[in-house]
């Protein structure tokens, strides 16, 4: 299986690279650093901790631990991997000098080797559900333990992978903790092979995320900018294959009760922001992009503001009324419901948040979000919420105090971790 595994691998890597070649056309950031891709780029300084996380979402839950590294144990060197150049820009954004920022390698046994030369980690730490068996195999040959935090895996994931028999087996018997986001995670590892000792519930670290002291005057300010006197709602990581048409829809139904109502739309992919855009001028509604000028971007009588810039959602959903998370009316899985909510913003989802089951299950229990499943749906409640500002601050009080009830991830997780530095 390991052969056939290797394979695969050497037969895939130039289709991903020209993948990444064809989307630097439209986004130089995938050609910088490539390199790194391959196990090359300068070395981190040595004997360090290394965090993997794949992308923004997972950048995002590594900032607690990252930041409680930093405060207990100054002088130790960190280094972020992540496999997207937004989730790279973001780490170097949280982190800045704090971390060396750089791309995991391909799970190429030659790019691995040379990864481990340059970065030589004391632990590796890797976020949520990332198995690569050439990387883990090289932690157990360098004798790195390796700790696998906030770790979730669905069930549809555990039959594709035990299809895969020994070679992922063999994988999670190199990790020395599993730190499992909740107890169906924890069983499902331990069924693929993880070690029953070493496999615990810590639950998820993205709970533990503090929000930005200043954030709810920077919503405020946005709030004032764009919709100072007109209900506001984001659609927030929206993805194609229809989600966007329903979200515009939706708006379409929602502009008949409240004409002047503004829609913040933020697609999940920035090289995908001129494809929404042709999208928005398709539909006939008016809109304005925010990395225009600050006079073209003024949004005026605009139907539409499509956030077509980085790092800006968090400050939109707190100016917001409501808002809607996407990849969810498709089946991507779902975005973070959890900054809406510690924001205090009342949430819709679809029903596909698969990506974090058991946040979305406990927020729509708690009644701090719904789910919708078309435009209809969507528009509906959309409708009734901004007619109503008191249900909308039963959500969101609720949505808050879901996050404050289960935040102590962090600690559990440190605990563990503590003993292998």
């Amino acid at each position: 299986m390991r052969i056939l595994y290797l394979l695969a691998l050497y037969l895939a890597t130039p289709l991903v690279s020209l993948v990444f070649f064809w989307r630097g056309l439209r986004d130089r950031s995938y050609w910088q650093n490539f390199s790194e891709r391959f196990g090359f780029g300068a070395p981190s300084a040595p004997d360090g901790v290394w965090v993997h996380a794949v992308s923004v979402g997972e950048v995002q839950a590594c900032a607690p631990l990252i930041g409680a590294l930093r405060a207990r144990h100054p002088d130790l060197p960190l280094t972020v991997t992540t496999f997207t150049p937004t989730g790279a820009a973001r780490a170097r954004a949280l982190f800045g000098s704090a971390a060396r920022v750089r791309y995991l390698p391909y799970d190429l046994p030659g790019a691995v080797r040379r990864f481990f030369s340059r970065v030589r980690p004391r632990l590796a730490v890797i976020f949520e559900t990332e198995l690569w068996p050439n990387l883990y195999r090289e932690c157990g040959r360098r004798r790195v333990p390796l700790v696998l935090a906030s770790a979730r895996i669905s069930e549809r994931s555990v039959s594709r992978y035990q299809r895969l028999g020994a070679l992922f087996r063999d994988a999670l018997s190199q990790a020395e903790v599993v730190a499992a986001q909740g107890a169906g995670d924890a069983e499902r590892f331990r069924a693929l092979g993880a070690d029953p000792a070493s496999t615990h519930v810590t639950g998820n670290l993205k709970f533990d995320f503090e929000l930005p002291p200043d954030i709810a005057a920077r919503g405020a300010q946005l709030r004032s900018e764009y919709a100072a006197a007109r209900p506001l709602w984001v659609a927030g990581s929206t993805h194609g294959g229809g989600e966007e048409q329903m979200v515009l829809e939706a708006h379409r139904s929602v502009r008949a009760a409240f004409p002047q109502a503004l829609l913040v739309m933020a697609p999940r992919h920035p090289p995908r922001f001129d494809e929404v855009a042709q999208l928005l001028a398709e539909s006939h509604l008016s809109f304005v992009r925010r990395s225009a000028s600050a006079a073209a971007a003024a949004p005026g009588r605009a139907a539409v503001l499509l956030l077509d810039t980085l790092g800006e959602l968090l400050e939109f959903y707190a100016a917001s009324d409501v808002a809607f998370v996407g990849g969810s009316l498709v089946p991507v899985g779902g975005h973070n419901l959890l900054e809406p909510a510690a924001l205090g913003i009342p949430i819709l989802t679809g029903p596909y948040n698969f990506n974090s089951e058991d946040i979305a299950r406990l927020l729509v229990a708690r009644g701090a979000a719904e789910v919708v499943h078309n435009s209809f749906e969507l528009a509906a409640r959309l409708c009734a919420l901004l007619a109503d500002p008191a249900e909308r601050a039963r959500m969101g009080t609720l949505g808050r105090a879901s996050v404050d009830n289960n935040r102590g991830a962090l600690a559990k997780l440190l605990s563990l971790i503590e003993p292998l530095l």
